[in-house]
């Protein structure tokens, strides 16, 4: 019987964060400062980069990440779980201080977020059942059915191919395993997240395209907060420096990162 991959409810294992005494005018980086907390939004269900592991503890290459920056910035991090749809809105409503899931760096979402500097580059590709040789390019998915996350780049990327049925799931479990029961003819994801998942779940679909567009992704802070960007793009330039961010990233990947 085919695994499925990682689905779980992690309500009961996220601390929410704390709202009490967070007045409107008070700066991210003074809360955090008082509170000696950086609370860390996220989905908590997309593996390798952030998900609840059997031990029912938040891990992955984001946590990893989140609680060394926070360290440095003299804090802890406290993760709170939220739908991905749901994080910027998060975010803007003083519910966490920062977005550290995966989040595209993008003009869209600049209207709405500040980014600090890239911490992953990665890439989409289209992945597809396994000996299913139709989908080398992207016009490859043209008059198929496409599965996607629900607010991702990779749902623009398919949905920019006219004739494609694009269909939108909340998480990557979901549409992976759609994919599996033959109910989508493919789908688009990031490359360090699929090469991981199919390995972890044994699943018999594998990468069947290049990388069709590449991603910057950045860590999400709200606007009117330049000196938290600015602290968090000195912690990931000295994580850089001195091989922290190396040392994570190969520990969840195996392959050197392309940031430098």
């Amino acid at each position: 019987m085919l695994r499925k991959l990682l689905s779980i409810t992690i309500s009961s294992v996220l601390v929410m964060g704390i709202l009490a005494g967070c007045g409107g005018a008070q700066t991210a980086t003074a809360r955090v400062k008082k509170s000696g907390v950086l609370r860390v939004g996220l989905e908590g269900t997309y593996p390798p980069f952030n998900y609840v592991d059997e031990q029912k503890q938040m891990v992955g290459f984001d946590v990893d990440v989140s609680k060394e920056i926070a360290r440095r910035l003299g804090a802890k991090a406290e993760f709170v779980g939220s739908e991905w749809k749901a994080l910027i809105g998060g975010l803007q409503a003083d519910k966490f201080d920062v977005i550290i899931a995966q989040m595209s760096i993008t003009d869209e979402r600049k209207k709405s977020v500040d980014f600090t500097d890239a911490y992953v580059l990665s890439g989409a590709v289209l992945i597809a059942k396994k000996g299913d040789s139709r989908f080398k390019k992207l016009d490859d998915i043209k008059g198929f059915k496409v599965g996607v996350g629900l607010g991702t780049t990779f749902e623009t990327l398919a949905k920019s191919v006219t004739g494609a049925e694009v269909k939108s799931y909340d998480s990557f479990d979901q549409y992976a395993q759609e994919l599996v029961n033959g109910r989508v003819d493919v789908i688009v994801n990031d490359q360090l997240l699929a090469a991981y998942a199919i390995k972890k779940g044994q699943l018999p679909i594998a990468i069947a395209s290049p990388v069709l567009s590449e991603d910057r992704i950045g860590i999400a802070v709200k606007k009117g907060n330049p000196d938290l960007v600015s602290q968090v793009n000195k912690s990931l330039t000295d994580m850089k420096t001195d091989g922290t961010y190396k040392k994570i990233f190969m520990q969840w990947f195996g392959v050197e990162p392309a940031l430098k």
